[in-house]
């Protein structure tokens, strides 16, 4: 794990040296874009949303009974945007596309493809590992934004379905409850995410040696590593900002 952290720092500098040399492609960001987060939104709108839903009606009876039913609508948005939407979107896109993103690269390594890149002189690093870093820092924060609304607003109908609550009751606990400094950390913490599954992806890719079925195994554990240090990062990011 040690080694593997210190192969992700020296890819994530190379990454930077080649954005900064104004070697990247506009056009390569906008690809990997729509690859990783635009194709990524339905499954993780979906888990939002249901994600937002089951919460509610495990909470929507005892608030009810408790009469603190008027916090439901707070509850469920500090959960969504401090936690839920940034974490589970940022699962879900590094289960698709973060799989993808390994198994792309470790097929280019093993098929000789990286060999070819510096024979032409370009760092193969940079080239391949700097659109998808970039675009995953921006667009997944893009993501998670349009999770917490779904999430929000499924757990509005839900508990206007199950407990019969008003949404303006609802939607006005949402306003008091939740603040600004809440929507930037998560949004902080979606583009953490984005740029660590990225990097963690490729770097696991591209250690990739031998032929098809490493390259199954490689994709494997890019998708374990990928979970471990999103969650660490997760931790790190509470600890600062809700707990010191």
């Amino acid at each position: 794990m040690i080694k593997f952290f210190g192969l992700c720092v020296q890819n994530l500098i190379k990454s930077i040296k080649y954005v900064l040399e104004g070697q990247l492609k506009f056009s390569a960001v906008i690809n990997q874009a729509a690859s990783i987060s635009y194709d990524s939104l339905p499954i993780s709108l979906i888990i939002a949303f249901i994600s937002a839903v089951v919460i509610t009606i495990q909470v929507a009876k005892q608030f009810l009974m408790s009469g603190a039913d008027t916090y439901i609508g707070g509850t469920i948005a500090i959960i969504m945007i401090r936690e839920i939407a940034p974490g589970f979107v940022a699962l879900a896109i590094g289960a698709r596309a973060g799989t993808a993103i390994s198994a792309e690269i470790a097929n280019m390594q093993v098929t000789s493809q990286v060999d070819a890149i510096k024979t032409l002189k370009v760092d193969p690093v940079g080239y391949y590992f700097a659109p998808k870093i970039i675009a995953s820092a921006i667009t997944v924060p893009m993501v998670v934004l349009l999770a917490e609304f779904i999430g929000i607003a499924g757990g509005m109908f839900v508990a206007q379905g199950t407990i019969n609550l008003h949404p303006a009751r609802y939607l006005n606990s949402v306003w008091l409850w939740i603040a600004t400094r809440d929507i930037y950390i998560s949004l902080l913490k979606a583009s953490v995410f984005g740029a660590l599954i990225a990097l963690v992806c490729a770097t696991q890719g591209y250690q990739t040696k031998g032929g098809a079925k490493e390259v199954g195994i490689s994709t494997t554990r890019a998708a374990i590593l990928s979970t471990i240090y999103m969650l660490v990062a997760d931790f790190i990011i509470n600890f600062i900002y809700y707990i010191a």
